[in-house]
């Protein structure tokens, strides 16, 4: 396979074992309720849903049964093939029969994200179409206010008033309900669910995708990271989020993996320590923060003579980690220096951690810094990047662990075909493409092109092998004032990699002479930070204040500064008093960098941090 440039729009496609769309392979499934049906017949009695510490438990047998018995109550609410119904509620075990049950209608069942307002509820409901909505009473006045007409609201905590209880929804199924004839009338073309876009810019887009799409997306996955029924994994990102739709749900459905639901994602150590998952996905922030939580663990040791022990062995991976890093394999000494590690330390510390039975992970929704790969890839829990989006039903590039490439996100899924055009972009196409966007046509011909090529507008590369790497968003390149082209994901995640007290970073350098950075505290991170040293007040406004905060930080972005050229490297950085929260003004419901707002409702910090007329070249803190 040649090497794939930017300078031409050169096509290239993966292997293709599957058919394609509207011809599944001999013996899979055509629709998801046909995939569900077959795995409750595999182990009926095997747990399939678990709370943290297995307190509430669902057998396949017990699943199977609320998913007829919901289908049914919706039935009897009017619910039938191509409505929609749309769930707000935290990672629970009742999400799963309420969700499954819909599918099992023909209906398109979605989540949204439980942070969304009024007004923005009100948009995506009224686009979705949405003539049910399943929730928790905490949000029932939320919805209300959102003016989106609704048939019916149903609570899975309770009944205020106005709403039903999923027990009246239960009893109003009808005896006579024909569940087999129901869901066997869904067809691969119906639309399965709907995902809202983050919005970067404008109104959330709804990705329509089908049954086929999603099959294909999750026996293309398995072609590559294998699963089986059995197999356990966490729920803990919001089900609105693609990446948790397809790792927990579509995975379970069609796989027969055990979900352990986690409602709080800050309680996901505790969480993978009690699951003890066999594969697992998490976004980098996760990954990173895992990694900080894991050090922090380590120097707060009180025993010394263990302290030196965790230590000796943290060292040895990380330079094998360096090893990886240069891609140069291993000396003898280190290889042997790293099992005996492995053997003495570092498989108790797996365990400890919850991850000593992991046949794979991945990362995704956003770039993750090498070094965090590198880490964990030291510590022998072998990360695979993967690249997708919401329009290509998750995943659309991975690679299997003991083929993975650091600093790529793997190869085309089998079946699919791309491109890198003229000016850098890569185009895909085939079974994973969306059916479109929810009632905007002219915005889903902007995206999919007339020969079915969808444009990702992600500037990449793919080398001979056809490993792809993602190089920045095309509308998010940087290029300064003498010319140079830069990324500022790439120097966002290097500084972040060095830091673990920065939760986020901007960094300002379009038509600039240098290249600056706001940095925003973590919050968790700080939080630790302030009990550690024992400060009363762990606000971003008292924190960014301390001194030893401020050089941490200096230290840290200095440390990410040697890795980047010098054309890259931030030169000034101003630290915010204000935490960012996902949903905010400068971050989406995914946590991905709302670049234009921030730009604008800083634009007073940004100048001050280009005031002067000559500058040295040395990193200067600009303060808070």
């Amino acid at each position: 396979m040649s090497t794939l440039s930017g300078t031409a729009a050169t096509a290239f496609a993966a292997s293709d074992p599957y058919p394609g769309p509207g011809l599944p392979a001999a013996g899979r499934p055509g629709t998801f309720c046909e995939a569900f049906q077959r795995m409750v017949a595999v182990d009926p009695d095997a747990v399939a849903l678990r709370t943290v510490g297995g307190a509430h438990t669902l057998t396949w047998r017990e699943y199977a049964d609320e998913v007829r018995a919901v289908a049914a109550g919706l039935s009897a609410l009017g619910v039938g093939r191509g409505d929609t119904v749309a769930l707000m509620m935290a990672n629970r075990t009742e999400f799963y029969p309420l969700e499954v049950g819909a599918q099992h209608l023909g209906a398109t069942s979605f989540s949204v994200y439980n942070t969304l307002p009024a007004d923005q509820l009100a948009h995506v409901l009224t686009n979705a179409g949405a003539k049910v909505v399943l929730c928790e009473a905490q949000y029932v006045e939320r919805i209300r206010q959102s003016g989106a007409s609704l048939e019916h609201i149903v609570c899975v905590d309770g009944a205020p008033e106005g709403t039903i209880s999923v027990g009246d929804l239960v009893r109003a199924g009808s005896p006579a309900f024909d569940f087999e004839a129901a869901w066997r009338a869904v067809r691969p073309d119906d639309v399965l669910t709907l995902i809202y876009t983050s919005g970067t810019t404008g109104e959330p887009k709804g990705v329509e995708m089908t049954h086929e799409n999603l099959l294909f997306e999750v026996y293309a996955v398995a072609e590559v990271l294998p699963l089986r029924f059995g197999d356990r994994t966490t729920s803990f990102l919001p089900s609105a989020h693609i990446a948790d739709r397809v790792a927990a749900l579509y995975f379970q459905e069609t796989m027969g993996t055990q979900i352990t639901v986690v409602p709080d994602a800050r309680q996901i150590a505790v969480a993978l320590a009690d699951c003890r998952p066999t594969i697992w996905a998490a976004v980098p922030r996760v990954w990173e923060k895992l990694k900080a939580g894991i050090l922090a663990s380590v120097a707060a040791e009180p025993d010394e003579a263990r302290r030196q022990g965790l230590q000796w062995a943290l060292d040895v991976a990380a330079r094998k980690a360096d090893a990886d890093l240069s891609g140069s394999p291993a000396s003898a000494q280190l290889a042997a220096e790293y099992a005996q590690a492995d053997e003495r330390v570092l498989s108790a510390l797996r365990a400890k951690l919850g991850l000593d039975r992991l046949r794979w992970a991945v990362s995704g929704a956003a770039p993750i810094p090498k070094e965090v790969l590198a880490f964990f890839g030291g510590l022998g829990v072998p990360i695979c990047e993967v690249w997708g989006m919401s329009e290509l039903s998750c995943v659309a590039t991975v690679a299997p662990p003991a083929e993975h490439r650091l600093g790529t996100v793997g190869r085309l899924l089998p079946g699919m075909h791309g491109k890198v055009a003229a000016d850098g972009e890569f185009l895909v196409r085939g079974p994973l493409v969306m059916k479109g966007y929810r009632g905007e046509p002219g915005k889903t011909a902007e995206a999919i092109d007339e020969d079915g090529w969808l444009h990702t507008g992600d500037v990449m590369t793919v080398d001979a092998d056809g490993y792809v790497t993602v190089v920045d968003r095309k509308k998010e390149l940087i290029i300064n004032a003498a010319g140079k082209n830069m990324s500022p994901a790439r120097i966002e995640n290097v500084v972040k990699a060095a830091c673990p007290l920065i939760g986020s970073v901007a960094t300002i350098g379009d038509r600039r002479p240098y290249n600056t950075a706001l940095v925003v505290l973590d919050e968790e991170t700080a939080a630790a930070y302030a009990t550690r040293n024992g400060l009363a007040d762990a606000s971003a406004a008292a924190l960014t204040a301390v001194p030893d905060v401020v050089r941490l930080l200096e230290a840290g972005i200095a440390e990410g500064n040697a890795k980047l050229s010098r054309a890259e490297q931030i030169k000034r950085f101003r630290v915010l008093p204000v935490f960012w929260e996902p949903g905010g003004d400068e971050l989406t419901l995914t946590s991905k960098l709302r670049r234009k707002p921030v730009a604008l409702k800083y634009a007073a910090e940004i100048d001050a941090l280009y005031a002067d007329a000559l500058v040295t070249g040395v990193l200067e803190p600009a303060g808070s």
